[in-house]
């Protein structure tokens, strides 16, 4: 098993950038495929981006808003999967989970190929 802990949360403003990192302990990472979700207020958690295992040399996917803006990215040394969000709006308010499954390929269409959550890290995108 792995547990999870994500972190970097906080309050920016719009056209802000904020660093995310999922940190992970437990079994080898290397073994996870690791995804970014996220669930606004009164909205559906969605995915956002992951990362394949290094078995599939880190293959990366982005849900569409994300595309241009948000960059995932695995440190194994630190155990870490981090997400870089940039040029953030006010609707990428929410909380943000990371999540991991040995899966090899990562999916954003399953959240139940991840059965290993961390509790979310809060980010405020607000003048």
């Amino acid at each position: 098993d792995v547990q999870l802990q994500a972190s970097g949360g906080g309050l920016v403003q719009p056209g802000g950038s904020l660093r995310l990192s999922c940190a992970a302990s437990g079994s080898t990472f290397d073994d996870y495929a690791v995804a970014w979700f996220r669930q606004a207020p009164g909205k559906e958690r969605e995915a956002v981006s992951c990362i394949s295992s290094r078995s599939r040399n880190d293959y990366v996917t982005y849900a569409d808003f994300a595309k241009g803006r948000f960059t995932i990215a695995r440190d194994n040394a630190k155990r870490t999967v981090d997400l870089q969000l940039t040029r953030l709006n006010p609707e990428d308010t929410a909380l943000y989970y990371c999540a991991a499954g040995q899966i090899g390929f990562c999916t954003l269409g399953s959240r139940s190929a991840y059965p290993y959550w961390g509790p979310g890290t809060l980010v405020t995108v607000s003048s």
